[in-house]
């Protein structure tokens, strides 16, 4: 019979196709890991992976990896379910995000209105949030890029145009505005691959035959507002940023294209229970005044 801690390990091999890694996020022995992975493969009585090269879920896999994720979605419901119903019908909320400074104002709100609530937040790629919320991982997502999957409602928080941050001695910084050609041989302090700043720079270069010229790229949005400070390479920035307080010193410089803007969206399950808690978590969200954001907002 297939045990549920099983079943876990199986999505986490799953989620990142490396053994090594999946042990060491899991915290047990890789060989160990490897006879777990095996084992289920044998009661299932066929490979969940191919193993010729670097490991990889196959066809057989991902049709098991989906429906292994809506079975634990619903029994950690389930487990949710009761102890809302245990502690008054309130219950817990998570919210997955790409960055959470641009929440910092809602989340403060919720918090000061429910603060018994219990409230864990989860750092989460695009990528990742439309399985995240089908397997009932999260309850609410929020992206600055879409998410797309059948089975999930959204709603728009806000859209802002996206401009290029320069240091105040830069040879731009007295620019209105740049066209994306201006800044070709720029070299630019983003994000990794993956965040919504990398694939708008990437984007906007590649729709005009050229590839940025990256000097650095940081998990750290505080290090790339620093960085570009000190003038050691421009980067995209989000228009709210320019209203923060205590961002550090530089210009922000319009970039003359239509698609260089971002949508920040708010998106959960439709299959899926909200908890009284998650239902008001995203009221409060959907319905916040976002110009106090940004009069407040910190480079994200």
């Amino acid at each position: 019979m297939v045990e549920l801690n099983s079943l876990r390990q199986f999505l986490v091999v799953a989620r990142l196709e490396h053994l090594s890694r999946a042990a060491d996020e899991l915290r047990v022995a890789q060989p160990s890991l490897s006879r777990t992975i095996a084992r289920l493969e044998a009661e299932l009585g066929t490979p969940l992976f191919d193993r010729t090269g670097r490991l990889r879920l196959n066809d057989t896999g991902k049709l098991f990896r989906d429906h292994v994720e809506r079975a634990l979605g619903e029994l950690d419901a389930g487990r949710r379910a009761v102890a809302e119903a245990a502690d008054g019908g309130v219950g817990s909320v998570r919210l997955a995000s790409e960055t959470f400074l641009t929440l910092t104002g809602p989340l403060a709100a919720f918090k000061r209105a429910h603060p018994s609530v219990e409230v864990a937040l989860h750092w989460a790629p695009s990528d990742d949030m439309a399985r995240r919320l089908r397997a009932q991982d999260v309850d609410l997502c929020v992206a600055s890029q879409p998410v797309h999957a059948s089975g999930i409602d959204s709603t728009t928080l806000f859209e802002e145009p996206v401009g290029l941050g320069v240091a105040l001695d830069h040879p731009l910084a007295s620019r209105e505005s740049v066209t994306v050609e201006d800044i070709a041989d720029q070299p630019f302090v983003t994000a990794r691959e993956g965040h919504w700043i990398r694939r708008l720079l990437d984007r906007l270069f590649a729709a005009r035959g050229l590839t940025p010229k990256v000097v650095c790229e940081t998990d750290e949005p505080t290090a790339i507002a620093e960085l570009i400070s000190a003038g050691l390479g421009v980067g995209l920035v989000p228009g709210f940023a320019r209203h923060a307080p205590t961002r550090p010193p530089g210009a922000w410089i319009a970039v003359d294209s239509p698609d260089c803007r971002r949508t920040v969206t708010l998106y959960w399950s439709t299959d899926a229970h909200l908890s009284t808690a998650a239902r008001l978590m995203r009221t409060t969200i959907s319905d916040w005044d976002w110009s106090v954001t940004f009069r407040g907002a910190a480079l994200s």
